[in-house]
């Protein structure tokens, strides 16, 4: 795993669950370490299994690599090395990321910036400060909506 990364526990469990049962994987991209624990905890908190990345460097070396890609992604869009309408862009263009839903968590308020991510192929924009249940909900939405690159 590269550096920086963390990922929480799976849940223990009788062995390998089918992919009805595992938790949904949830890459959170957030580079304020507090807002990156909130976030851990919330999600962990609904049955999600969190990894996160502090910076959009580290993104692109996780798209870029091997592993395979997570259930859905939490965006912060103002990030360290890479913006996250870059990130967005380069989630959509490889595959197998580019049907991973993405929901964006973002300081910029305005429309111009709204607009710009979910023209850039992000499926929800929830801006901070955020409503903890409505976040869950718009995540819970978000994974369950099938989506085609």
């Amino acid at each position: 795993m590269p550096v920086g990364v963390t990922e929480s526990p799976a849940p223990a469990g009788d062995g390998i669950p089918d992919a009805e049962t595992r938790p949904l994987q949830v890459l959170v991209v957030e580079d304020d370490p507090s807002m990156s624990a909130l976030l851990r905890f919330l999600l962990e908190r609904q049955g999600y299994v969190v990894t996160v990345v502090g910076d959009g460097r580290q993104v692109f070396t996780l798209i870029n690599g091997t592993s395979p890609p997570p259930g859905l992604v939490v965006l912060d869009m103002m990030l360290p090395y890479r913006a996250g309408s870059e990130v967005i862009a380069h989630m959509r263009a490889h595959e197998p990321w580019a049907a991973v839903p993405i929901v964006v968590l973002s300081a910029q308020t305005d429309e111009e910036s709204i607009v710009c991510a979910l023209d850039a192929g992000a499926d929800d924009y929830v801006v901070k400060p955020f409503r903890p249940e409505e976040l869950v909900a718009r995540v819970r939405r978000a994974a369950r909506a099938p989506r085609t690159p």
